[in-house]
């Protein structure tokens, strides 16, 4: 398989992980806007850290405050935030651009990849093109995010039931499972910000409240109380969404799946074995120290710094693949 074949296959799993983490993250801070603390502002505020704003939370879950602010200056409000993470096209990780990406990505390879990934991915770009920035706020938000996940389920859908099981489709598994496990790594990492920075500001604002929301974005608030029925908890949220096995978000099942379609991956030449190989030592060592985590662990994570390390440990995951498989200076970001 050439390089660059390589590289679009694995940014069309992250591309398409990636838009729907965004259309969660939104769609949920829309839900539970009503639910929010009283003394957390929800809209930008001078004075106010983005941290506890809500818009300002999702923009650090995406980790992009300092690109957001150098377009849109300080200040976090709706409407400028929706714009920025959806329709933004001068925006390189907003939910349309991705999508355009991973839709360029397919087309490159249409005659490698089955029809049907053609069909769904321009489709949804087509879609998603004619929406205009107000569009989210002027229909129902719940709705228009919903018809996003919607779709990103069904490319999903699409490459579970009819591609084979080659490097491909391991190339796809491998670009949507690294990213989901930064996406829940940096998720976690924002709320913990926003506790800290609600306590700094003598609110007395607990963790859990934040946690939640962030189970709510994965999908995961029901999972997690039939998990634990009797001990809901910020220290038990923390441990279901890095190490429950089960639960298909958590970092624990994402690296373990990262792990398997990683190993999948055929290679002919002596060289490419060889760094392959140190992938998949690097990734077993990620889930050696997942293994080595306790709760009293986490819990004691109150400035995210064993959170922060794990989420540089993916990020140098990203990294070695650009570096075995795709041709340096050219791995798209």
């Amino acid at each position: 398989m050439l390089n660059r074949n390589a590289e679009a296959l694995f940014w069309i799993g992250r591309y398409m992980e990636r838009a729907e983490n965004h259309a969660r993250l939104i769609d949920v801070h829309f839900h539970l806007q009503d639910e929010d603390a009283p003394s957390v502002p929800r809209d930008g505020a001078d004075g106010v850290p983005p941290a506890l704003c809500k818009w300002g939370r999702i923009v650090d879950a995406l980790g992009s405050r300092a690109a957001y602010e150098q377009q849109y200056g300080g200040a976090y409000n709706e409407q400028d935030v929706v714009r920025y993470v959806t329709l933004d096209r001068d925006h390189a990780n907003s939910l349309v651009t991705c999508v355009n990406h991973a839709r360029d990505n397919v087309r490159t390879l249409r005659e490698k990849l089955p029809s049907e990934l053609w069909d769904v991915a321009n489709g949804f770009y087509l879609w998603l093109r004619e929406k205009q920035a107000g569009d989210p706020a002027r229909e129902s938000p719940h709705q228009f995010f919903g018809r996003i996940k919607e779709w990103t389920a069904l490319f999903c859908g699409v490459t579970q039931s009819v591609m084979p099981r080659e490097n491909e489709w391991h190339f796809i598994e491998c670009g949507r499972y690294l990213e989901r496990t930064e996406n829940t790594l940096r998720i976690i990492q924002s709320a913990i910000a926003a506790s800290a920075s609600a306590a700094e500001a003598g609110d007395g604002c607990e963790l859990y409240p934040y946690l939640q929301a962030v189970l709510r974005s994965v999908s995961g608030y029901q999972p997690f109380r039939r998990h634990y029925a009797d001990g809901v908890s910020a220290d038990a949220i923390i441990e279901f969404l890095v190490l429950n096995e089960a639960f298909p978000r958590s970092v624990q099942f994402s690296l373990d799946a990262l792990d398997e379609n990683l190993r999948g991956i055929e290679l002919q030449e002596k060289q490419l074995r060889a760094a392959h190989d140190r992938i998949v030592r690097q990734v077993a060592k990620l889930k050696a120290e997942l293994a080595c985590l306790e709760r009293e662990d986490l819990g004691l994570d109150r400035e995210g710094a064993v959170t922060g390390r794990l989420l540089q440990a993916a990020g140098q995951l990203g990294t070695a693949f650009a570096h075995t498989f795709f041709r340096v200076g050219e791995a798209t970001a």
